[in-house]
Formats: C-alpha cells, structure tokens, sequence
C-alpha cells in the first residue's frame, strides 16, 4: 500500500528536496506540494493525501492554523517539520492535532521511518523528545483557556487498558508493551485500537496527552 504524502514549506529548494527524498522509498508517493498555509489546506482537500508534511512558519496562513484546518477536516494526518527541537511553535501545533513532529536535520531514513508511523497511528517518534515536548505542552495551557482539572477516565476503560495507556504515555512501542505485560503484540494493538475510540484520540500522541490531562501521569 502506497502512503500519499503533500509536502508544505514556503521554501522551493525545501519543497523540492522533501519530495525527492519522500519519494526515494517505494511505499511513499508525492501527491503535492504547497508553498502557503492556505495552499496547504486547498492541497489537503483536493488530494485527500494520508500525512501532511507541514512547515510551521508559512505565509499567508500559519503552519498551526493550517494544520487545524486539515485535521479538523479529516483531511489528513500532520508531521510537524521544524528546525529546533523545542520550538515554541509546536505547542501551538499539538493543539492544533498534529500527529507528531520532526527536525529537518533528519536523516532521510527518519523521514521515511516518521511518515509511516504518523500514517498508522501506531508509534510516537522519538518516545523521549516527545514525551519532554508533551509533557511541556500540557505545563502550558494555552492562555487563552483554563486548563480543567484531572478527571478520570470514562469507566468503559477497562484495567488491563488503563495499564497500556500508562505504558503509551511512557513512550513504549506496541512490541515493548506486550513484552511488559507479558500479553501478545496483536492483544496490545486491539487495547490501543479501544482506547483511541473510548477516548475520542486521533492518534498516539492524543492519548499521550490524555493521559497527562487527566493526572494520570506528570
């Protein structure tokens, strides 16, 4: 199954070498590129790609704003390319919906490695920076809002999940789990598959910060 992929930086020289290196692997494939943020959105509408590889600084419409357009839309899942690690842009683009995020220092066999897991839903990249960056996110709520209380999770979740989510929010893959829980890898993908429909979360990383959300880890 090939993985279609829109390439959105407001650079052509960026644009143009993302692609190359996108297309180097034979399950990936450029549908299209953008050089603006609304661009971007129009380009996620009509190709319907699976990720969206976004810049956070666009012209015209933000790389945030215009990742919650297509998220919001349905569009399409969003890695975040960014140039630090800890870019301030990124708390905003979490919020947003991305799936995750990036260096454009990258190898390209990251790239190709980040793009397949942003377009399963299956694995967070980079489990510590990641984790460092979510964990930062929810110790800065957005100020425009009141960041609620802890809550517990609704009580369909069951025990044996609420161990796996505490297993995601410490960045374990799916193969990590099971060997945690003692449990088979296909037992621990139908908990996560459960609790990304009991929790309303797009993805891995949503669950991540669900689980910081409502006090269950810090």
């Amino acid at each position: 199954m090939t993985i279609r992929v829109l390439v959105a930086d407001d650079q052509q020289l960026v644009r143009a070498g993302l692609s190359g290196i996108v297309d180097t692997a034979s399950d990936l494939h450029v549908v299209g590129t953008a050089g603006t943020g609304r661009e971007a959105v129009a380009a996620a509408a009509e190709h319907r790609p699976d990720v969206v590889l976004m810049d956070v600084r666009m012209p015209d419409l933000d790389g945030i704003e215009a990742t919650r357009r297509i998220t919001a839309a349905g569009h399409a899942r969003v890695l975040v390319l960014t140039t630090f690690d800890l870019d301030e842009y990124l708390f905003g683009a979490l919020r947003a919906g991305a799936s995750s995020f990036l260096l454009k220092d990258a190898p390209p066999d990251d790239l190709h490695a980040a793009i397949r897991t942003v377009a399963a839903g299956d694995a967070l990249l980079a489990p510590g920076l990641t984790r460092r960056l979510i964990a930062a996110y929810i110790d800065r709520p957005d100020p425009a809002t009141t960041r609620p209380a802890p809550s517990p999770l609704p009580r369909s979740v069951t025990g044996r999940e609420h161990e796996v989510l505490l297993l995601i929010a410490e960045g374990l893959s799916n193969a990590e789990i099971a060997d945690r829980l003692y449990i088979g890898a296909g037992t621990v993908k139908t908990h996560v598959a459960r609790l990304l429909a009991k929790l309303d979360a797009r993805d891995r990383v949503h669950l991540v910060i669900h689980a910081y959300r409502t006090g269950l880890t810090g």
